[in-house]
């Protein structure tokens, strides 16, 4: 693809599925009735696919917190004034943001990137700096982020990713933090998808009535300043610091053979359009949770993807997918934990 080309993306390798007829036979093949485990043998199934491996492993698991101020903000798109943004990272670094309270509940190590925030957020031995720029520009008047911009958040994102795994890590868990990327998300989601604008809007973390007309003038305002459609201009056009980089994330982690446990409405839509670039990554992505967020259900269905859980989660920061990686270590568990069926109906005589 001329785009990958010019980005320099990392190559990502088309899952193999020579491994299918082994790794469903030993799946078949463990102490319980056939199909008795429902989805997760279908998970286990994908986790060794990615993996490459007859006995996948999910004990180490990195989530990778991307933050981002967007200047959409200045339209009114947001229950929220932008300074959160940077308040929540600081939060996060201290250890007190639900994030933080998941991550240790399920074991999983966070990382909190500053891809884009408005603000200094100083030295922290915590953060990763990685910063773009202080938030996008206004998309409802201008293009949110240059082509360089852009090249260099999804480098980032992939280059991250890639020192994950190379640190251990077995998966790679996406979480967004930034005011105002509900709105980047929907114009993403609508180009990427596509889908009728309207389908993509919803009210993000909180708004009233008044406050989604508001959002919606300027989602709608942003849409019609360009017809762009190539996943990379609409990173360009619409996206986030945050988004763009976790798209990259997405293509670094598949690059990498590792499986992309991706969270709610901001996360999937960098997904989509980490796919739309590089649509090998697809295999890789597993969709943790199902938010509330209209454009959320659109993404998933134009992905074809089903979500491990559906819990009404709608904040973002990682939340879902730390819920949903013991699902994953679960499934990759019956490969090495489980005894086979031959085995226990020789004990038993």
């Amino acid at each position: 693809m001329v785009v990958e080309t010019r980005l320099e993306l990392p190559a990502v390798l088309p899952v193999d599925d020579r491994l299918a007829p082994e790794l469903r036979a030993r799946i078949d093949g463990k102490a319980k009735p056939l199909g008795a485990l429902g989805r997760l043998e279908d998970l286990a199934l994908r986790l060794g696919l990615i993996q490459g491996s007859l006995a996948p492993r999910l004990d180490r698991a990195t989530l990778l917190l991307f933050a981002g101020d967007h200047g959409l903000v200045a339209e009114g798109v947001a229950a929220y004034p932008a300074s959160v943004t940077a308040e929540m990272v600081k939060t996060m670094l201290r250890g007190r943001a639900t994030a933080n309270a998941f991550a240790a509940t399920v074991g999983a190590e966070l990382v909190v990137i500053d891809a884009g925030v408005a603000a200094d957020l100083g030295a922290h031995p915590k953060l990763v700096a990685e910063k773009i720029r202080s938030g996008t520009a206004n998309a409802a008047r201008f293009p949110a982020l240059g082509p360089e911009d852009t090249r260099r958040a999804l480098s980032a994102g992939a280059r991250l990713a890639r020192n994950a795994v190379a640190k251990g890590a077995d998966a790679v868990l996406l979480g967004d933090m930034g005011i105002g990327n509900t709105s980047s998300a929907a114009l993403v989601t609508h180009r990427l998808a596509p889908a009728a604008l309207d389908l993509c809007i919803g009210p993000g973390a909180g708004h009233d009535a008044a406050g989604l007309a508001r959002k919606r003038e300027a989602i709608e305002r942003a849409a019609a300043r360009t017809p762009a459609s190539d996943p990379f201009a609409v990173l360009c056009e619409f996206g986030g610091c945050e988004i763009a980089m976790m798209a990259g994330a997405v293509i670094g982690a598949a690059s990498a053979r590792r499986p992309v446990l991706v969270d709610g409405f901001i996360t999937a839509a960098a997904a989509l359009a980490a796919i739309r670039l590089v649509p090998e990554a697809l295999p890789y992505c597993v969709f943790g949770h199902r938010s509330p967020e209209p454009g959320h259900r659109v993404i998933l269905d134009a992905l074809g993807a089903e979500p491990l859980l559906d819990l009404g989660l709608r904040l973002g920061e990682g939340t879902g997918a730390l819920l949903a990686l013991p699902l994953l270590r679960a499934a990759s568990r019956i490969f090495t934990d489980v005894d086979d069926l031959a085995e226990v109906l020789a004990r038993a005589g």
